[in-house]
């Protein structure tokens, strides 16, 4: 069914960029926050690992800083619980910018969008520290999910050179990646090299960079949409009573007028 438009006032317009960039913004903001905490209050506790600690280990994992310690843990949470309503606005955003008849790429493109945002809650808020189990279970999965993501993102996006470019830098260069922080990890877990898991953690804060910058990049295509919300009842112009009004009314009016 078409949607329906009424006459009304338009009470607020925003264009669509700015959901990309509100979303960028608390996103990193929750990861920087929480690092910065963490570096301030525990460092040499989060620098630790389960071998070696400073100064053979001297930076912290992802893990270690958003989901070992309060309140980084806390800083974390917070920020990305402000993340998650850009976060589903993009996701269906995107989702209308792509959307064609007969077409389920773009169904299937969304699908995995939400799996991809209710996994990253996953590993939020079940940290390492609760159940190490879960933790690494929603976060495989979401890295697995950002795989057709990526991959989908790019099949469909517009004609828009600019944004297709960086989409392909951001990617190749999460995707690429990939391959020394497992080299590292395997350094570290299997053959206990000092100093391998700082190593290990430069690349994978490398990848919330690349991650949260792919999907930044949406900005660039919901420039021509705009957000808007419109009183189609004349309810914000002030013209219809509310219970305070009343309330005044029987307090003040009513008894002036009877003296």
């Amino acid at each position: 069914m078409a949607p329906k438009f009424r006459e009304g006032d338009t009470v607020v317009a925003i264009s669509g960029k700015w959901v990309s960039w509100l979303h960028t913004a608390v996103a990193y903001s929750a990861f920087i926050g929480a690092l910065v905490t963490g570096l301030w209050l525990h460092y040499h506790k989060i620098v630790e690992n389960e071998y070696y600690g400073y100064p053979q280990e001297w930076f912290p994992s992802v893990s270690a800083t958003i989901g070992d310690r309060y309140p980084e843990r806390a800083v974390f949470q917070f920020f990305i619980a402000m993340t998650s309503g850009p976060r589903f606005l993009l996701v269906f955003l995107w989702y209308i910018l792509t959307a064609r008849p007969n077409s389920n790429l773009p169904k299937i493109l969304a699908g995995v969008g939400l799996f991809r945002t209710l996994s990253c809650g996953g590993w939020t808020y079940v940290t390492s520290t609760d159940d190490h189990g879960w933790h690494d279970i929603f976060m495989i999965s979401y890295l697995v999910a950002t795989l057709p993501w990526t991959l989908g993102c790019l099949a469909l996006s517009p004609s828009n050179p600019r944004a297709i470019k960086y989409r392909k830098i951001l990617a190749g260069a999460f995707f690429g990646t990939l391959v020394p922080l497992i080299y590292f990890f395997i350094q570290h877990k299997i053959h206990k090299v000092p100093g391998a898991y700082t190593i290990y953690a430069f690349f994978e804060w490398a990848l919330i960079l690349f991650d949260v910058g792919f999907d930044a990049v949406t900005a660039l295509d919901f420039e021509g949409f705009e957000l808007i919300v419109r009183d189609i009842k004349g309810s914000s112009r002030g013209e219809t009573k509310r219970i305070a009004d009343d309330l005044l009314e029987r307090e003040y009016v009513l008894p002036n007028l009877a003296d």
